[in-house]
């Protein structure tokens, strides 16, 4: 019987084997992926998508891991993180960006060129396919409102291209969450502007996050989405959660909305202080927390 093993049908792939995911999510938690590839190509990515279904390997596909708790048990099968995806192109007012570009330097290269529209996303810590798998947003802006177009890879590895109707965004949501499909660029349909006002905005914007985010410790950013008619963080204050610790995770003292690693976090330390935040809103105000943060793995 002919070997179908990773490393045999990819010799040139390097595969990590059982390596930790706590060294690249931004909580610095996460147990084992039992085989990990950085693919550095659409070609790459596709193969190895293509191998996951045909030998029924279960298939993770991650971004920045900045919006991202993976569980203590880790990741069984493949997991492929596309950071080295990376490449961003400028054609007239259009960006294009493959989908581990981190959306901080596609903003970047926005400003470069002097296109404006992208400057809400300055200080956004994840990747563009993460961006636009959840439609994220800040002060006022969302990639929904950006984005003319994504290419995505199905299961079967087929490449397919989105315009903005057919990812039918909605508040931390697109199209690609319900096909599980794989996002590997995007282009952003930007207007020309004035560099000096792109540029003022972004630092303006990255002061404002610093001053109200605690950026100074790991986390997951965002953990919950905002229900319709409350601010997340004024019902956590109000709930007296903030500093609420399990292990080493803990409910930030300057934003409520965060939960921060304050040394030696796991998983299910984060999930323990979620749980108990959720429940506590839930009581003492009638309001379900639902969690933004992506939540993937198995339980150790």
């Amino acid at each position: 019987m002919m070997d179908q093993s990773i490393t045999s049908v990819f010799p040139e792939i390097k595969v990590l084997m059982n390596e930790p995911l706590s060294k690249y999510t931004n909580t610095q938690t996460g147990g084992p992926a039992d085989m990990l590839v950085f693919p550095e190509s659409v070609t790459e990515t596709k193969k190895l998508i293509i191998w996951a279904k045909e030998t029924k390997t279960p298939l993770t596909v991650i971004g920045n891991a900045s919006n991202l708790i993976v569980r203590d048990g880790g990741i069984r099968g493949l997991t492929l993180i596309l950071t080295k995806m990376n490449d961003i192109q400028i054609n007239g007012t259009d960006v294009t960006a493959e989908a581990g570009a981190a959306l901080i330097q596609t903003t970047e290269a926005a400003y470069q060129a002097s296109l404006t529209g992208l400057e809400f996303a300055a200080g956004i810590p994840g990747s563009v396919g993460g961006a636009v798998f959840m439609n994220a947003g800040a002060y006022g802006g969302e990639i929904s409102e950006v984005v003319s177009e994504a290419e995505v890879l199905t299961s079967d590895g087929e490449i397919k291209r989105l315009n903005n109707r057919e990812l039918d965004f909605g508040y931390r949501h697109s199209s690609v969450q319900d096909y599980h499909d794989v996002v590997i660029s995007a282009t952003f349909k930007l207007r020309a502007g004035d560099s000096n006002r792109i540029r003022a905005r972004m630092d303006e914007l990255n002061r404002l996050r610093a001053s109200k985010q605690p950026l100074e410790y790991p986390s997951c950013g965002s953990v919950f989405k905002r229900p319709t008619g409350y601010f997340t963080g004024k019902l956590i204050h109000e709930a007296g959660l903030q500093g609420y610790t399990v292990g080493g995770a803990q409910v930030s003292m300057k934003h409520a909305g965060f939960i921060i690693n304050v040394g030696g976090a796991t998983a299910t330390d984060y999930l323990s202080v979620i749980h108990h935040v959720q429940e506590t809103v839930l009581n003492q105000f009638g309001v379900e927390l639902e969690t933004e943060v992506r939540i993937i793995g198995e339980e150790k």
